[in-house]
């Protein structure tokens, strides 16, 4: 999927968005031949350093691997922020023409005993294309029951635009829903020739008009941290702050770590919701339930 056609893409998208105000570059009402809102590639090109010719054929996919110097230089004109420099130098690396089975993830036992111990704080692993690695009981019953799923939707971005209750369980689905395509913008440019990543988005390309839309934009987005506003079908509204923390040993795996305001109503709201499954049907103690081969590529051990 991605490749100099992506890299064409991209250039294009980041050009239509920059208007030359932002660019530093005079414009003026009714300038003859100006008929959009963003830069002509003439002026990328005179920004940038280099010839009309050799900007264009980027933009066309008709020239590879662009230099570092090249690329810093766009991404200055264009002022991108850290990851989309980032997915702009993973987009103009030379091209791969075989489909990759990357190696399995696992994700290891005391990490499965840590996010078992936060029972106050909803915990989730997420590897490759998102899916859905491990994650604690609370973190299960917040967003769903991710080893009930059939294996193939054990993925985050799939639950997050085909399941109906995911748009239920957040007030601002459209931003949530967008941030997610961003992320996995991000991995398809470093990963270009995944074949599970392909079929998903051929799958949500199909089922959703909306993640096509985003899709097509090529807006990436990094997840660090933030704030989401979520309202449960048992206990109300909810505000959690979240934390996504990369794990050492596979930088291809997240932990996500949700929390809320002591003394909030989202606090009280995430105690009911904790103390409804200590009250649950008696259960023998274990590591959280994991994931059980969410993916042929994302295998965890049961605990």
């Amino acid at each position: 999927m991605a490749g100099q056609a992506d890299l064409g893409d991209f250039l294009r998208k980041c050009r239509a968005d920059m208007t030359p105000e932002a660019a530093g570059i005079a414009s003026y009402p009714g300038e003859p031949g100006r008929r959009v809102r963003g830069l002509r590639r003439e002026e990328v090109a005179q920004l940038a350093g280099v010839s009309v010719d050799y900007y264009t054929r980027l933009e066309q996919g008709r020239h590879a691997s662009p230099s570092a110097a090249v690329l810093d230089a766009l991404s200055r004109v264009f002022q991108l922020e850290p990851a989309a420099r980032a997915h702009l130098a993973d987009l103009a690396r030379p091209a791969r023409h075989r489909a990759t089975q990357l190696p399995v993830q696992r994700v290891r036992p005391a990490m499965q005993q840590l996010i078992a111990s936060m029972v106050d704080h909803p915990a989730f692993i997420v590897g490759r294309r998102t899916d859905v690695l491990a994650a604690n009981p609370l973190a299960r019953a917040l967003l769903t029951d991710w080893p009930n799923l059939p294996v193939r939707q054990r993925n985050y971005t799939r639950w997050v635009f085909l399941d109906p209750a995911a748009r239920e369980a957040f007030v601002n689905w459209s931003t949530v829903a967008a941030e997610v395509v961003g992320t996995l913008r991000l991995y398809a440019g470093r990963f270009p020739d995944d074949t599970q990543l392909n079929e998903l988005v051929g799958e949500l390309t199909i089922k959703s008009p909306e993640f096509r839309s985003w899709w097509n934009g090529h807006r990436v987005h990094e997840r660090t941290h933030g704030t989401k506003h979520m309202r449960h079908p048992a206990v109300g509204p909810i505000t959690v702050r979240y934390e996504a923390l990369a794990l050492p040993g596979d930088e291809e795996q997240t932990l996500f770590i949700y929390s809320t305001d002591p003394g909030s109503p989202s606090h009280d709201n995430m105690r009911l919701l904790a103390l409804s499954i200590e009250q649950g049907p008696a259960r023998p103690t274990r590591a959280p339930d994991v994931v059980r081969r969410a993916s042929p590529d994302a295998v965890t051990d049961p605990a």
